[in-house]
């Protein structure tokens, strides 16, 4: 009778080890390399490693925890310093994304880890590209994983954390550093070194990641993830577009070049409520008597960091168009986004007020 129920016990006891093992929630974490991947030459080399030297799966292995809450799988698409990232891997990253949601609908979530030098216009990116609720979370590190007290693990792990929280779905692409969370539309990269790097600036941050759990304050409005309109399924490269930045007495030569060189696009940084000066100006009137089939779209971004760049009375009649609050880099990112779409100034602008 003792041996029966033992038996028994133990058949129960398997059974309900694998019904956990079958419940647990699948992670995907697509590796690019980055500080969180780097390696010095000591551990108080805080400054003068070599980034992209570690692969995703020794990443996931220094984190035992991780293997607790979710089943894992690591894919490594690049392992580079963040800086050297391009647009191939960015379609690389989507079109995986998308795609691996297509075959398991059952995963729970994606892991980006990346460099912080461009994190941010990775992010937004994916915030744009990815055609899922299922989060996406992207995370770096501002020490390597040789240093002492090196952020990236813990990093990791809330990184983790959030892509299996059933509040972060919906909410589009996330940055998760420093036990904060912000969204890939809003934050930038405000420090070289501090591990608080990563800012939202006035609009603040998502939420947080604490011990006990994963808490949301508030979410982006602008259109993103399962409601964008864009569809990068077939596309290789996007549209050149170019950033330009306005200081006082600019050399405008790089504005010719810029057209010269095949940019279907003008970002540029311009100085307050993205104003151009009378130098730039006049080297746009060259671009702007281009017949409107072959000219390059224009965008007014600012340099300042804060604030909405507004339609104006002297630009719009131009075809110029105001990029909102959005920073140069990421105004770069969707002109890119929207030329594959479409050249006509009323729907780029269009585009621009609802992302």
């Amino acid at each position: 009778m003792r041996s029966t129920l033992l038996l028994i016990l133990l058949a129960l006891t398997c059974a309900s080890s694998v019904t956990a093992r079958q419940q647990r929630p699948t992670v995907w974490i697509l590796a690019t390399g980055g500080t969180i991947a780097g390696q010095g030459s000591s551990s108080t080399d805080l400054s003068n490693y070599k980034p992209g030297s570690i692969s995703g799966d020794q990443l996931v292995k220094a984190v035992p925890q991780i293997a607790t809450m979710a089943d894992i799988k690591v894919e490594q698409i690049a392992n580079v310093s963040s800086s050297d990232l391009t647009i191939e891997h960015w379609l690389t990253l989507a079109k995986r994304i998308n795609g691996i949601i297509a075959d398991d609908p059952r995963v729970a979530g994606f892991v980006i880890t990346h460099g912080t030098n461009t994190l941010e216009e990775t992010a937004y990116f994916l915030n744009l590209t990815v055609r899922s609720d299922k989060p996406v979370v992207v995370v770096g590190a501002m020490r390597p994983a040789t240093a002492i007290s090196a952020d990236g693990p813990l990093n990791l792990l809330n990184a983790v954390r959030t892509a299996i929280a059933p509040e972060a779905r919906g909410k589009g692409a996330l940055i998760v550093l420093n036990d904060e969370i912000n969204a890939a539309r809003d934050a930038t990269k405000t420090n070289t070194l501090r591990v608080e790097t990563f800012r939202s600036p006035e609009l603040g941050l998502l939420g947080y990641v604490d011990e006990d759990k994963v808490n949301f304050y508030r979410q982006s409005t602008k259109r993103h993830t399962m409601n964008s309109e864009f569809d990068v399924t077939s596309l290789s490269q996007l549209p050149k577009v170019s950033i330009l930045y306005s200081y006082l007495e600019p050399d405008v030569a790089p504005i010719r070049s810029v057209v010269t060189g095949g940019a279907k696009g003008l970002v540029f940084a311009g100085t307050g409520n993205g104003v151009l000066s009378t130098f730039e100006e006049t080297a746009l009137k060259e671009i702007i008597a281009i017949p409107a089939a072959s000219r390059p779209a224009i965008v007014r971004s600012a340099r300042t960091g804060n604030g909405r760049v507004l339609p104006s009375n002297e630009y719009d009649p131009q075809g110029l168009i105001a990029a909102d609050n959005l920073s140069p880099q990421k105004a770069r990112i969707l002109l890119m986004l929207a030329l594959t779409k479409t050249s006509d100034v009323k729907e780029l602008r269009r585009i621009f007020s609802e992302y």
